[in-house]
């Protein structure tokens, strides 16, 4: 029994030693990327800290939420999904004075499928790389629990610039055009959606 014990007190050490080892090589990692001018990507829980994050960076993109009462509907309803944000340094090379570069958030739509509800980040930090990151642990997490779809509304291209960057970015992710609906916002944003599949043979979920 004494030779058990201390055999399971090891393994107890060696556990916490691992876990130890990967917090601290994960916070290398993102101490890495703040220095380096790229953005770390964290799941955020705590819903105040959502309202605010999305809040921060929806106030600073007006012609994309420029709407008062829609940009509000996103930062209350972005509360109660699964919510990742990007994290960038202040200033190039201090990752001691990081903050939200960028978020997105989760909405099952179906047991099948999983809708970027909302998405955006800062201007200054667009096309430096945090909208691919956010994307792509969004994918990962969506595999994970077992969605075959991801999709995504958003206005059609050829209406605005900053929409014609937003449909290029979600082709450059893999999405494919489903179907326009010219007046489900209003006829002056035709409402395009993407779709992508994230397993071949689109299996039903079991939970």
């Amino acid at each position: 029994m004494e030779v058990a014990g201390e055999k399971h007190a090891e393994t107890a050490v060696e556990k916490r030693m691992e876990t130890d080892s990967g917090d601290h090589m994960e916070a290398a990692v993102e101490n890495a990327a703040l220095r380096s001018g790229k953005s770390a990507v964290r799941q955020v829980t705590e819903p105040g800290e959502k309202e605010r994050i999305a809040a921060q960076i929806l106030h600073d993109l007006p012609e994309w939420f420029g709407q008062p009462e829609s940009a509000q509907h996103y930062i209350k309803e972005s509360r109660r999904m699964p919510f990742w944000a990007a994290y960038g340094a202040e200033e190039p090379g201090d990752c001691r004075q990081e903050h939200a570069v960028g978020f997105i958030a989760l909405k099952e739509t179906s047991r099948d499928t999983a809708e970027i509800f909302v998405m955006g980040v800062l201007k200054n930090w667009q096309r430096s790389g945090a909208g691919r990151e956010l994307y792509e642990v969004f994918e990962r997490y969506a595999r994970e629990k077992g969605y075959s779809l991801v999709q995504v509304k958003t206005v059609r291209m050829g209406r605005y610039p900053e929409y014609d960057r937003t449909n290029r970015f979600y082709r450059a992710m893999g999405f494919l055009e489903l179907e326009c609906f010219p007046t489900l916002w209003d006829a002056a944003n035709p409402c395009m959606v993407y779709v992508k599949p994230l397993n071949l043979e689109c299996r039903r979920r079991t939970r």
